[in-house]
């Protein structure tokens, strides 16, 4: 038990920050949105204890209050491509039971057309990427899925880290050995250049050995 609680330690201290995952993960939908030439994109994180889907990124400015909201798991056409674990293009959503209209309406923005693709690593759904009203076309091409296909990956590799980072730091919680381990990666994260370097070298040589 003292061994797992001093992995957690370890484990929160060496990777980043929760606020370098959120940058990451809205640098995703910021170029997602730009490729597609969208109207606007985000990512959902699916929290697995309250079973919702929460606005973990957004590619706007002026929609950058929706980070942190949530919707039922069950709602709308991200919580059917969370559900289904499948790809979904809606050219028009206006006719899709799919689409659920007073959640768009809730977010202060009702798409006409999106795109959205389950975020899965190691086959376990972890939330859902969308991009909204992208350019009229007749078809949507096998090389569009596919580039989809590969931003929801870079999304699903960041939020699975941002998961264990959430878990490790949650197990420090109340416990003071673990804590004082977790207090000297945090001064060893505020070192600059080559001393932090050094320390997250440390740390990481740390967590091999306790694997």
């Amino acid at each position: 038990m003292a061994d797992e609680r001093l992995q957690a330690a370890v484990a929160a201290a060496v990777l980043p920050a929760e606020e370098d995952f959120g940058e990451l993960l809205r640098s995703i939908v910021v170029v997602a949105r730009a490729i597609f030439g969208a109207q606007a994109s985000s990512i959902f994180l699916l929290d697995e204890d309250t079973d919702e889907l929460v606005f973990a990124a957004v590619a706007r400015d002026e929609d950058r209050h929706l980070v942190g909201r949530r919707i039922p798991s069950s709602q709308g056409v991200a919580g059917w491509v969370l559900s289904a674990r499948t790809p979904l293009v809606l050219e028009d959503v206006r006719n899709d039971p799919r689409f659920s209209h007073d959640v768009a309406e809730n977010t202060g923005y009702v798409p006409k057309g999106l795109m959205a693709v389950p975020l899965l690593h190691d086959d376990e759904p972890l939330g859902v990427l969308q991009v909204l009203d992208r350019p009229e076309r007749s078809t949507f091409s096998l090389a569009e899925m596919e580039l989809l296909g590969l931003f929801a990956t870079q999304a699903a590799v960041a939020l699975s880290l941002l998961r264990k980072a959430r878990r490790a730091r949650a197990a420090l919680a109340g416990d003071a050995d673990a804590t004082s381990v977790a207090a000297v990666a945090e001064r060893l994260e505020r070192l600059e250049g080559p001393r932090r370097e050094a320390g997250r070298r440390l740390l990481e040589a740390l967590a091999r050995v306790l694997r």
